[in-house]
């Protein structure tokens, strides 16, 4: 019997607006597993984030686990099994990629921050240049326990999983092929703010991040064909992983744009997950 795969991202697709999680998705990941698919979140949170969530929603320790066999986390900088949580692999900026991608955002004005290497993501170094950025602010704040300044002059790093730009408002799709043809040697990732869903968050990784690309090596390691791999996602970030898949489906509550190019499902309100797996084939 062919191996399949189901990927699903997490924020504004599996997560509902309200922060949580339909049962009628966790009973389609149930079903799917009963069915030997194998189950898998692809995520832009780090693993610390993703688990947070999950405790909040009585799934983490002692509780529930939610019913997938790994998890992609930060944008596919890295791969767990899932819930023993082992690392399977990872990717990581040296010191001389972040001194250059940092460069290049202190000349944009750009407000960042330079998360360290897996496992040790949730730190950070920051850096304002004064802009108006409520969205910078409110990740800082959410995660300050994490967080220190950025020394002026520094000129030394040790390796990070990513450095993270917020750009107030809605950007220019114009702007992000400049920065993509800017940093072309890197991996640059656009993504929607889960905080106030409008600013655009500029992810910046190693050459070889991306969830296709940690898909891709998940396939090879399980003896999955890319054509039985079905993924549903909702933002910009997910667009390599979709078209990369067998089948791709984007969510009612997806960019307009990803709608012209993906099957549309309902939102991540409506159980926009079960109806993937269903008009996909894998459950009835």
């Amino acid at each position: 019997m062919k191996k399949k795969l189901f990927i699903t991202d997490f924020d504004g697709t599996l997560l509902k607006d309200d922060k949580t999680i339909s049962r009628q998705d966790i009973k389609t990941l149930e079903l799917l597993k009963q069915k030997k698919i194998i189950t898998i979140i692809a995520t832009g949170r780090s693993v610390y984030s993703f688990e947070k969530t999950l405790k909040s929603l009585g799934m983490g320790k002692g509780g529930s686990p939610l019913p997938v066999d790994y998890v992609i986390f930060s944008t596919g900088a890295g791969i767990i099994e899932f819930p023993g949580l082992k690392l399977l692999c990872k990717k990581a900026l040296s010191s001389s990629d972040i001194i250059r991608i940092t460069n290049y955002f202190d000349n944009k004005k750009f407000d960042y921050m330079v998360h360290k290497s897996i496992p040790d993501t949730k730190h950070f170094l920051y850096k304002s240049h004064g802009n108006h950025n409520p969205d910078f602010f409110a990740r800082l704040s959410l995660y300050k326990e994490y967080a220190l300044p950025l020394e002026k002059g520094r000129r030394s790093f040790d390796p990070a999983t990513e450095v993270l730009a917020v750009v107030p408002g809605n950007t220019d799709m114009g702007l992000i092929e400049t920065i993509k043809k800017d940093l072309s040697c890197f991996s640059v990732i656009h993504a929607t703010s889960p905080l106030d869903h409008k600013s655009s968050w500029i992810e910046v990784f190693h050459k070889d991040v991306s969830k296709a690309g940690a898909a891709g090596w998940l396939i090879k390691k399980l003896g999955v064909e890319r054509q039985d791999v079905v993924s549903v996602g909702n933002d910009y970030n997910d667009q390599d992983l979709l078209s990369w898949s067998g089948k791709g489906f984007v969510v009612e509550n997806a960019p307009g744009s990803l709608k012209k190019i993906f099957k549309t499902v309902p939102s991540n309100n409506q159980c926009g997950v079960s109806h993937a797996a269903t008009e996909s084939g894998l459950t009835e």
